[in-house]
């Protein structure tokens, strides 16, 4: 799962986004250029309406730019559409949710396989990676339960087991500790760091959490849908 060092995996070219709510334009973001390297552990931080939720819905391709360009592993996302840009998606970013977003009828295996199921990863090969991928984030033996047979932290274990077991390009975390209580939240940060550190993967999270700032070793703030200031630690 090594992953190769100081690539540009994410590059943004004058972003812009703007939202025509009620005929009255409001612009989320204005003209972003960003360049993010493989194996950043990084957070985007501002306050409510900063535009940190929108950018990464802009650089995942869950949502286009009214203006600029996104590169992802130098492919142009923000001209994809349709299936190209699913595809696309599916093999190169993995997504963690603050809701978890687990499916309720499927097990902890069958939650964490469901990716590589749709990449059409062989049943053997697809087993023993998320056995794997269980060990690491610690869930050995859960492997059969449902997503209500297990506790709010766990869920969100499973939740990063499913975004990294694909062992896509780049980590998309969104609020991923507002659900959690305190030691819980450290405890899932420290794991998601050990695991940057082991696999070189980039994990980008969008946060409020100051023990997610704390952790990042980039912080990147926006303000007004621009980059207010931008340090690395």
């Amino acid at each position: 799962m090594e992953q190769t060092q100081n690539h540009e995996v994410i590059v943004t070219d004058k972003v812009t986004k703007i939202f025509d709510p009620d005929g009255i334009p409001v612009n989320a973001l204005n003209g972003i250029d960003l360049t993010i390297t493989s194996g950043e552990f990084t957070a985007i931080v501002g306050p409510s309406g900063s535009g940190k939720t929108t950018f990464l819905n802009i650089i995942s391709g869950l949502d286009t730019p009214t203006e600029g360009k996104v590169w992802l592993s130098g492919k142009i996302i923000s001209e994809m559409n349709g299936n190209e840009l699913s595809d696309f998606r599916r093999d190169n970013i993995g997504f963690i949710f603050q809701a978890y977003n687990l499916i309720p009828v499927l097990t902890v295996e069958e939650n964490v396989e469901y990716i590589m199921l749709l990449a059409g990863v062989s049943k053997a090969e697809r087993h023993e990676r998320v056995k794997k991928m269980l060990k690491a984030v610690g869930l050995e033996g859960v492997e059969d339960r449902l997503p209500t047979q297990l506790s709010g932290g766990q869920q969100q274990r499973v939740a990063i087991a499913r975004a990294m077991v694909s062992e896509p390009t780049i980590i998309l975390a969104d609020e991923p500790t507002a659900n959690l209580d305190s030691k819980t939240g450290n405890d899932l940060l420290e794991m998601m760091r050990r695991l940057n550190d082991e696999t070189g993967m980039t994990f980008i999270f969008s946060t409020h959490d100051p023990m997610v700032m704390d952790r990042a070793r980039r912080l990147i703030t926006l303000r007004d849908g621009q980059v207010d200031t931008d340090e690395t630690k």
